[in-house]
């Protein structure tokens, strides 16, 4: 395979010259190892401020589609002795001159994913990633398998730096529909045949305006980005978002020194869907907060959203990572948010355990059924509540699943990404009103829907 020639940089100390350069994660700067120097990093030209005035499509030369057909293989020049240094990209972007031993990196962009635009240094020291997980951990240890818990230590936590794209997007947005306002609530009928019914006000609603979305993130990874993956738990990892992108410093790979990454294997053209989708969601969200007295909600008739001006960056954020795989070959994951510690995990459990305090509750719930009976004779209204408890070892069993694999967890990415909402016209016009509905909300609502 060809080698691409004489690319590389050198990051010099400025107060010593040495170039063996590292991160300090609890300064979040750049520190010469020889003289213990810590300099500022150069914060990202990439960064937008103000998505309002994007126009058009532009996508960085980081975000540049990958070139399959160029080698992994690259040779770094020495710009000390001139000695050449062949790199393998997929697993590393610096080395260090056998001649002179300087450190050399690759920051230069080259077509294979390699090297992103920007980079968010780590932030959360590995101690205190370590108590983030050991604390998620310990609170679940009861019905944890019996494996997880011979083995699991958070020694083995890595910090990685998983590939994002980071877009920025001026969107323009036609929402109109119908509203409802309760007006009474009754009930009709005798006691053993009684209806719920509402009365409503009955509104035309339209929103139009525009909205600045910045700084949306989505993996770049074609792996990280299937959620539903039947063996590794990705949604994990999706759900410690949102990152502070806008911290974001040019990429130099002395960050990545005593880190891992992964390199993007997604191109533009194939995050489009997914990227239009969530902009549609953060849009139609925007307009909740103008909906509110819509107490039966809102159903849109036609959503038209269209994309004034976006912009791509690729970008490493950083992870906090424990992984661990199960007997079922299952792939489980703890994340820490690098930034901002946010953490969630997924913990394999063990299924017996779950089943006999499950049984359990449900004997004792039937006990409780058994003595509450008598009290309820006679009373149509009330004699369903005892019947209740019937389920209630099924709901303790899926309420202990799902808080030990959290596989409902993700980035709400509809509220949490930023967002300036700008030129809005609202409509508001009562059309009619309708009686004897019996649901409690409008039909076919749809104003807080997700599609992404």
């Amino acid at each position: 395979m060809d080698d691409i020639n004489n690319i590389g940089t050198q990051t010099k100390c400025p107060k010593c010259g040495a170039t063996d350069i590292s991160q300090n994660a609890k300064t979040g700067k750049l520190r010469c190892n020889y003289c213990r120097h810590e300099f500022d990093p150069v914060l990202s030209d990439k960064i937008i401020d103000d998505a309002s005035k994007l126009e058009g499509e532009s996508v960085s030369s980081g975000a540049a589609d990958i070139d399959n057909s160029q080698p992994t293989s690259v040779t770094i020049k020495c710009k000390s002795c001139g000695a050449e240094v062949v790199v393998d990209t997929n697993h590393t972007t610096s080395a260090r001159c056998h001649w002179c031993r300087n450190h050399l990196s690759i920051d230069d962009q080259i077509p294979n994913g390699a090297v992103p635009d920007m980079i968010l240094p780590f932030k959360i020291v590995k101690e205190d990633a370590q108590s983030a997980i050991n604390s998620f951990v310990s609170a679940r240890r009861f019905f944890a398998h019996p494996q997880f818990k011979r083995e699991f230590s958070a020694e083995n936590i890595m910090g990685v730096y998983f590939p994002y794209m980071i877009v920025n997007a001026n969107v323009k947005t036609n929402l109109t529909g119908e509203g409802e306002v309760e007006l009474r609530s009754y009930w009709v009928g005798d006691k053993n045949n009684r209806r719920h019914y509402y009365d409503a006000k009955v509104y035309d609603v339209s929103r139009k305006f525009d909205l600045a979305v910045n700084g949306l993130t989505i993996e770049s990874s074609r792996e990280r980005l299937d959620k539903k993956s039947a063996s590794q738990t990705n949604n994990i990892i999706n759900s410690i978002m949102p990152f502070d992108t806008e911290h974001c410093v040019k990429y130099d790979s002395n960050y990545l020194r005593g880190y891992t990454s992964e390199k993007r294997d997604l191109n533009v053209d194939e995050l489009k869907p997914k990227v239009n989708t969530q902009l549609e969601d953060i849009a139609r969200h925007a307009a909740i907060p103008s909906l509110g007295h819509y107490d039966r909600g809102v159903r849109w008739f036609n959503e038209q959203y269209s994309i004034k001006g976006i912009n791509w960056n690729a970008a490493y954020l950083p992870v906090w990572l424990y992984s661990y795989l199960d007997h079922n070959m299952v792939k489980h994951f703890v994340a820490v948010n690098a930034r901002t510690k946010e953490t969630m995990g997924s913990i394999p459990i063990n299924k017996l355990r779950l089943f006999l305090a499950s049984a359990v509750v449900e004997i004792m719930a039937i006990v409780l059924m058994i003595v509450l009976l008598p009290f309820f004779a006679g009373d149509d209204d009330s004699a369903f509540l005892p019947c209740l408890l019937l389920a209630a070892g099924p709901v303790y069993a899926w309420y202990i699943y799902s808080r030990y694999r959290n596989k409902g967890a993700r980035h709400w990415h509809e509220r949490e990404t930023a967002t300036v909402l700008s030129n809005e016209e609202q409509y508001d016009y009562a059309r009619e009103t309708r009686t004897r509905l019996s649901s409690s909300r409008i039909k076919g609502e749809n104003y807080r829907t997700v599609k992404a």
